[in-house]
């Protein structure tokens, strides 16, 4: 486990971007912490990373958006919000473990709920202190983020 400190938010964007850039196909990452803590500027950047086209913006309303990579390669971006979600048989009719196959799926408000859709994920805590500068805790579940943190690290 490790935490990052961001002080502004392009260094959330750009966390997010290097973040963005180690993930592959299978990957589920959860989002987690309170309002206004930076889950969505965070999301974005994760996209940049990917290469994905369109803008990225909170799926509260829609539940979940699919954003396409621009060059046609690399894993699709399944970005969820849970919040509005009333428990796992919602989550299950999202159907989000059949785009694990061929997606990165990134869950704002998943921890306690979306945990179950993979052997291994990567849960990040953000934290936002009283002068605004986001604290993001990585908690990595299952070996294969292990080395894929230290990449992160080296970027």
């Amino acid at each position: 486990m490790q935490t990052v400190e961001l002080p502004a938010e392009s260094d959330t964007l750009e966390f997010g971007r290097r973040l963005g850039a180690v993930l592959r196909a299978g990957d589920l990452v959860l989002l987690d912490g309170p309002l206004g803590a930076g889950k969505t500027v965070l999301a974005r950047g994760i996209a940049a990373g990917m290469g994905v086209i369109g803008s990225v913006t909170s799926p509260t309303f829609v539940i979940a958006r699919v954003h396409r990579p621009e060059s046609g390669a690399g894993p699709a971006l399944v970005h969820v919000d849970a919040y509005r979600l009333g428990g796992l048989d919602e989550i299950d009719d999202l159907d989000l473990d059949t785009d694990l196959t061929d997606a990165a799926v990134v869950v704002e408000w998943g921890e306690g709920l979306a945990e179950r859709l993979a052997d291994a994920y990567l849960l990040l805590r953000i934290r936002r202190r009283d002068d605004d500068v986001r604290e993001i805790t990585l908690e990595p579940h299952g070996e294969s983020w292990e080395p894929r943190l230290g990449e992160l690290a080296a970027r």
